[in-house]
């Protein structure tokens, strides 16, 4: 299966931020929105990623004077990323290999969609208790 499966029909809205942006407006959108990264977005093509480890470690390594530093400065890119035609298992391959959490999912230049670990591993899972579910079936009325 595609990542395509995975974020078709999605309604939520990816909160991003832009290279310009503060590292502390940044930290409040990470803290608002209870979420751990944001694409970073440079007129809507994708900049870079700024996770909250990212924040962790700039905040530990300069102090807190690092809060208003712009983005772009600190971000992590280029960003690894992948087009919606990418195997949900290659996908979760990639994570697993450069240890990474979250990745842009990218067509055309343009940010996509945005899928977790959390998100490739639940389809997975789901996935794996259909298989059982439907060989169950198949002993069952065998």
């Amino acid at each position: 299966m595609t990542i395509a499966r995975i974020i078709e029909g999605r309604q939520q809205q990816i909160i991003s931020c832009a290279p310009q942006d503060s590292v502390r407006e940044a930290a409040r959108r990470l803290a608002e929105n209870r979420i751990g990264c944001l694409p970073v977005l440079d007129e809507g093509a994708v900049a870079g990623i700024f996770s909250e480890r990212d924040l962790l470690y700039c905040v530990a390594r300069e102090g807190e004077s690092v809060l208003e530093r712009p983005v772009g400065e600190l971000m992590t890119a280029p960003a690894i990323t992948i087009d919606s035609s990418t195997k949900v298992d290659e996908a979760l391959s990639l994570m697993t290999r450069r240890r990474i959490r979250h990745l842009p999912v990218v067509e055309l230049g343009r940010l996509a969609g945005f899928v977790s670990i959390g998100d490739l591993v639940k389809y997975r899972m789901d996935s794996i208790q259909h298989e059982a579910e439907v060989m169950r079936d198949y002993i069952t009325q065998g």
